[in-house]
């Protein structure tokens, strides 16, 4: 097939309850940094084009992670493309003695590998504008690509608020503008003042995080840390839930850490994020209202002691 020698692919179908939708494994090569970079599309039912959400990992992760999460918005009209991220991937524990694993989490969680990240996403919708105007291929027409959101959890969220254009200590600004909103899991502030890196920022932006949401590998970012991002953004379509008693891997899916996950979260977590990628990737204005009605949060499953603000 036409372009399509250096992909790897597979295509199957899943059953859910409202829909069928697929899955697609796609490897494609960044011959400039002669990097593979794997990806997983969900797919939804309809074949017309439709909104395209992106998903960066936390570290050690994969593209298979927060299945959770792509499955679902496949099955609202979504495009969910789940990035896979060398350097600071799965690979990075997978093959070492377990007592040297947060020793090599920690390693991975550099500059280089940050950076690589961001050029990964910037590759990746790249790649998607061109397959989605090849004839051939598995996604030709399907996507909407003028309405792309990005999220991410934990090092996946540092990417997605760094292409948002948070501003570092020189003041540069790496976003992208090709982004329309930004949905962070475990958000977290870096080195700069919030104000300075996010007080400027005029995207839609819903960040998550709970109140027992710390860091694997940096004991400075505290669950009071993160809301922090939250609280230095300008107002206008800026939205926050704070779970209680949410814990950082309540956020993800990995079995390796499903023991103490609350299992209220993933629920509110599908509702409240599909609500607000139908609010701005769809500019549904019906979904907007319902962000800010006094339903929501009966109705995304929130508990008294969560905290649900926007401005």
């Amino acid at each position: 097939m036409k372009n399509l020698a250096k992909l790897a692919w597979i295509v199957f179908s899943l059953s859910h309850a409202r829909a069928a939708e697929s899955e697609i494994l796609l490897e494609p090569v960044d011959e400039e940094r002669k990097r593979t970079v794997p990806i997983k599309v969900y797919l939804p039912a309809s074949t017309g084009p439709q909104p395209v959400v992106l998903f960066s990992h936390g570290l050690g992760g994969s593209r298979e992670g927060n299945s959770y999460l792509g499955t679902h918005w496949a099955k609202n009209g979504y495009v969910a493309v789940f990035l896979q991220h060398p350097g600071s991937d799965e690979s990075v524990w997978r093959d070492t003695p377990p007592r040297e694993r947060m020793t090599a989490l920690k390693e991975a969680a550099n500059g280089a590998n940050f950076l690589a990240r961001l050029f990964d996403v910037r590759f990746v919708i790249d790649q998607l504008e061109r397959w989605n105007a090849e004839e051939e291929h598995p996604l030709a027409g399907r996507l909407d690509i003028d309405h792309i959101g990005m999220s991410g959890h934990s090092f996946g969220a540092r990417t997605t608020q760094t292409l948002m254009g948070q501003r570092f200590g020189n003041g540069r600004s790496l976003g992208d503008p090709r982004l329309d909103a930004f949905l962070p899991l475990s958000p977290s502030v870096g080195r700069n003042s919030p104000g300075e890196a996010f007080g400027h920022i005029s995207a839609p932006v819903l960040a998550m995080t709970g109140t027992l949401d710390d860091s694997p590998i940096n004991p400075e970012t505290t669950p009071d840390s993160r809301p922090k991002m939250y609280a230095a953004l300008p107002p206008g379509d800026k939205y926050q839930v704070v779970f209680d008693k949410g814990q950082h891997f309540d956020f993800g899916d990995s079995r390796r850490n499903h023991a103490d996950r609350s299992p209220r979260i993933h629920p509110a977590v599908q509702q409240l994020s599909t609500l607000f990628w139908d609010a701005y990737l769809r500019q549904d204005e019906t979904a907007k209202a319902k962000l800010r009605s006094p339903q929501l949060r009966e109705e995304a499953g929130l508990v008294a002691k969560d905290a649900w603000d926007w401005k």
